[in-house]
């Protein structure tokens, strides 16, 4: 179907604003002799509001018959196991099914009230919840985090002074990307978390773009302990309940009480198996939601209608407002003629090719979740893909897909294809033991010289221990992982990394020398800033 669609488009209507100047150069009002190209009536809006690619009903209408066929052709393409879709216009849902199954090997169908984890889209939803508290004067977005967080730290004590809700939810604060997001996964709580952000080394304040799980968490607490609550009791109260989205929480413990919820599938090789679960409560504000395609079309509505629902202003325009405003150069151009890409708060903000505006957000576990969302304002029109199975594109081709048809009657390109290139490299392993060992490795040193408690101020402890000659890494963070480690080659060891994170194949490397014991363990999973070594007590 993608193929079918993904026609060869002319370069007159893919040259945006650059072709339009130059249709109006040359083309009388009525189109010129020999013109058939017409631009749309500007009327009385803003220019920046003006789009030379004017979207029809009719390319609505197109988008909407086509959905289950892009549906079904992705998801026999990457062999996702299940999926969920909606899509809402002019503030009513037009389209919403499931497809496939919630597991593989088990009969139950996806359907549209199947709950899904719906990982980092829970980003823009909870961009929602603080922009109702901030109309409600509970906070605002220029806030800074010391005010209701007094022992909040970074490594720079400027900084910690100066950065706001705003600056976390919007990646510009300088922590590091994906800062934290291993101690999550060795059992590490959200408090934890926070506290050790002061850690890491900070990127320039503002002027850096940093994806970063646990400094947008960090901004939901704060909005939260000023409101005098929990980000979970928070969420419900201002946004889930007022909505009637009686099916999604931000709590895991609710995604399991839900009899109809889909199950994680982890990649393995070219297929999926339901091997893994994720519990997202130590990030919530960033990943811990879970909801239904019919929940998540409600508040899509709210926020295609600026705020309002059921004929009242439930969330104030202009906080609204601010949040889908560009607060950050997400992605830079790289070339003198390509758009930027910008992120507000907690929303990716994306100029088109047709001009108009898109909000979107795409979210992932690796283990086994991968969900998308678009949203064309100016049509009033959003869709939402939720899927099992671990990040492959499939989502973001369906919604991007859609958003094409919307907006110029033609799918612009094969997106699994695009998308499922930039999500392979997730899968590609690094290590220096992803590769055979050497022929003729050389010998490790006897196991009573690795033998010993290692520590790191990040971590803590961790254990290495010996029963004969195997040799195991034990009492890793507060879930107290263990696992064995095989020799790779002299001082190296390789092991796959406990803790149900589908961590591949892994590095343990021993060095120095103190009294004839290795002085140091280098764990390589947790050592993406610097942080796996730990040294001998």
């Amino acid at each position: 179907m993608l193929e079918s669609l993904a026609r060869r488009r002319t370069p007159l209507l893919v040259a945006g604003v650059t072709g339009a100047l130059l249709l109006a150069c040359t083309a009388s009002a009525s189109g010129g002799p020999g013109s058939d190209v017409r631009l749309p009536p500007v009327g009385d809006k803003d220019p920046a509001e003006y789009s030379v690619m004017p979207i029809t009903d009719a390319n609505i209408r197109l988008a909407v018959d086509s959905l289950d066929g892009i549906v079904q052709d992705v998801m026999q393409r990457s062999r996702v196991p299940g999926m969920a879709v909606a899509v809402v216009h002019d503030g009513e849902i037009v389209h919403a099914k499931g497809f496939g199954v919630k597991k593989l090997g088990e009969p139950g169908k996806v359907n549209r009230n199947t709950v899904f984890q719906i990982a980092s889209l829970s980003k823009s939803v909870g961009s929602t919840v603080v922009s109702r508290a901030v109309g409600q004067k509970k906070v605002s977005w220029s806030d800074r985090v010391v005010e209701h967080l007094p022992s909040f730290r970074l490594s720079d004590p400027k900084v910690t002074k100066m950065v706001t809700i705003g600056d976390l939810y919007s990646h510009r604060s300088g922590i590091p990307g994906g800062a934290g997001d291993d101690a999550e996964g060795i059992g590490f709580t959200r408090a934890q978390i926070i506290e050790k952000l002061r850690l890491f080394p900070l990127d320039p304040f503002r002027i850096s773009y940093n994806y970063t799980n646990f400094g947008l968490t960090t901004g939901g607490e704060a909005v939260a302990r000023a409101a005098g609550t929990s980000w979970e009791r928070l969420s419900e109260q201002l946004l889930y309940r007022p909505l009637g989205m009686s099916s999604t929480s931000s709590r895991y413990a609710d995604f399991l009480k839900e009899k109809d919820r889909a199950t994680l599938h982890a990649k393995v090789g070219k297929h999926f198996a339901p091997k893994y679960i994720r519990d997202p409560d130590a990030q919530s504000p960033a990943g811990g939601v879970s909801s239904t395609v019919m929940d998540m079309s409600k508040w899509m509505m709210l926020n295609l209608a600026s705020g309002r629902w059921d004929g009242e202003q439930l969330v104030k325009r202009a906080p609204l407002l601010e949040a889908h405003t560009p607060q950050s150069l997400s992605q830079p151009p790289t070339t003198p003629d390509a758009r930027s890409t910008h992120y507000g708060y907690g929303v990716n903000v994306t100029p088109t090719s047709s001009g108009q505006v898109q909000w979107g957000h795409s979210g992932a576990f690796y283990v086994g979740a991968a969900t998308a969302y678009r949203m064309l304002p100016a049509a009033d029109v959003g869709i939402v893909a939720l899927t099992n199975a671990a990040p492959v594109g499939a989502p973001e081709a369906v919604v991007e897909s859609f958003a094409d048809l919307v907006r110029t009657g033609e799918v612009e390109r094969d997106w699994l294809d695009y998308y499922g290139g930039l999500f392979a490299q997730l899968f590609v392993n690094h290590s220096p033991v992803a590769e055979p060992p050497p022929a003729t490795p050389a010998p490790p040193r006897k196991p009573s010289a690795y033998v010993g408690t290692y520590t790191n101020e990040m971590f803590g402890d961790v254990r290495v221990t010996a029963d004969g000659s195997v040799l195991r890494v034990v009492s890793i963070g507060p879930d107290n992982l263990r696992g064995r480690i095989r020799h790779y080659d002299g001082d190296v060891f390789a092991w796959r990394p406990p803790g149900g994170n589908d961590d591949p194949l892994s590095a343990v490397t021993f060095a120095g020398d103190r009294d004839g014991k290795a002085r140091t363990v280098t764990l390589e999973f947790l050592d993406a800033y610097g942080f796996g070594t730990f040294t001998r007590r």
